[in-house]
């Protein structure tokens, strides 16, 4: 009997067959998976090309390697309400590849949080951080606790009793976490409070995301949707186009929202719609933003309560209804698969020129085609919304330097860092082939940094 090494039958493979056995395998072992799934197949789509190029990944099964996360850590978060009565949660960290730096990646506290929407967090983080230039890995976590309706005291235990257990799996040069939708500067405060507690040491590394005063940076809060705003903006002047005049949309209304918003209007566009997950409001005068920051970071109330000061707003339940209003440019800041084909295809008829994702994956695979297919403008996520982990990692440094830098300085940075991610994903995509692809360019950027570490390592 003829003996075949692996080395030789991976060989053998072209890359597209060798691509789709490696998702197959992906697929059987994660069934009932489908965001993680979905994020995959949009990565591995990409990197033919790249394994065409360069057989030594195929050799090393970095493919194989990058899907799986180093570890998965899944555990009870009991803690009482205001009424006595014992509650019980499920907490998450997913902690994908240390490969380039710590692991990084933000807390996810909602409902819907279970370990497909973790991994799928955690994997696309790998490649987002990648791309940033910093040295950090991809991890996420989170719970599928709620904080909406819960008072201070109810937020408070629950995040004590969330770092009870993550405090054995984090540290400034191994994991750190940070916000994501339903974790704010408020929880950012308990966790780090407990975490402080629990270690008997002040570690301001190990989460960003924290007040001013007690180890956080400046711009931080705002950084996710002014660099969508940022790279949005490299993709029009490319075209000639700009924001000024340009009707704009923005999905959400929590902070990478209402920072998008902030910035789109600082370049001239008139940002007339955003939305809560109960519906949204169209200001067709320009939403006020002073408004908004009210109701949501102060208040903690819903978008309806805007029409109340401003009645020539409309208000409309069924936050999905947003993309049917006629915009210029989208920026879909809320969720993963906020855009389907049809609310694609009716943002194309309603003559859209570019989209920016302020959010993970808030596009499923289908509405990236629409979009692509009809030469709209598209920055995908991991590339778009870096500007978070991005202020994370300049705060990362900052701690480790004991010092703190000024607003304008760290702005500035930030503006750097979203313009190098553009231009670094549209050479990745010339190189390989799909000239002008952001979606291409942003996936093939991102992976090889992270597979030439991986190979420099070894097969660990």
């Amino acid at each position: 009997m003829q003996i075949v090494d692996y080395d030789q039958q991976v060989d053998a493979l072209s890359a597209k067959s060798y691509v789709d056995q490696v998702f197959e395998t992906v697929k059987k072992r994660n069934p009932h998976e489908p965001e993680f799934l979905q994020a995959v197949k949009e990565i591995f789509d990409s990197l033919v090309p790249v394994f065409e190029k360069h057989p030594i990944y195929k050799q090393q099964g970095i493919l194989e390697r990058i899907v799986e996360p180093d570890r998965i850590i899944s555990f009870r978060v009991p803690w009482v309400d205001d009424s006595g009565k014992v509650q019980v949660n499920r907490g998450f960290r997913v902690q994908f590849s240390s490969a380039i730096g710590p692991y990084k990646g933000g807390l996810r506290f909602h409902p819907s949080v279970n370990a497909s929407i973790i991994k799928f967090l955690g994997f696309e983080q790998i490649f987002k951080n990648s791309l940033t230039g910093q040295p950090i890995g991809g991890g996420k976590g989170g719970a599928d606790f709620d904080p909406k309706g819960k008072s201070d005291g109810e937020i408070m235990r629950f995040c004590q009793s969330f770092m009870t257990e993550l405090y054995r799996h984090i540290g400034p040069d191994l994991d750190v976490p940070a916000g994501d939708i339903g974790v704010g500067g408020r929880e950012i405060g308990y966790l780090f409070g407990m975490y402080k507690r629990i270690r008997g040491s002040f570690e301001a590394g190990v989460l960003t995301g924290k007040g001013i005063g007690y180890g956080g940076s400046l711009t931080r809060t705002e950084a996710t949707g002014y660099g969508t705003v940022y790279f949005v903006n490299e993709m029009l002047e490319a075209k000639g186009l700009t924001f000024e005049n340009s009707r704009v949309v923005v999905s959400g209304s929590g902070n990478v929202s209402i920072y998008a918003m902030e910035k789109a209007a600082q370049f001239g566009g008139k940002v007339i719609a955003c939305s809560d997950s109960n519906g949204y409001i169209v200001d067709e005068n320009g939403i006020n933003l002073e408004t908004v920051k009210r109701i949501k970071e102060v208040e903690r109330k819903r978008i309806s309560e805007y029409v109340l000061h401003h009645p020539e707003a409309q208000y409309i339940e069924g936050c999905s209804g947003i993309w049917t209003v006629p915009c210029d440019i989208a920026l879909p800041c809320a969720t993963q698969n906020e855009i389907d084909e049809a609310a694609a295809k009716l943002l194309v008829t309603n003559g859209v020129k570019a989209i920016g994702e302020g959010a993970n994956m808030p596009s499923t695979l289908e509405a990236i085609d629409v979009f692509l297919e009809n030469e709209v403008l598209f920055g995908p996520g991991k590339a778009a919304n870096a500007g978070g982990v991005a202020v994370s990692a300049l705060e990362m440094a900052q701690n480790s330097a004991r010092l703190a830098w000024t607003f304008e300085e760290v702005d500035q940075k930030l503006h750097s860092i979203m313009t190098n991610i553009y231009q670094t994903s549209m050479k990745a995509a010339e190189e390989y082939g799909c000239p002008g692809n952001l979606v291409v360019g942003a996936n093939i950027a991102g992976f090889l940094k992270v597979a030439d570490a991986m190979v420099a390592h070894g097969i660990i």
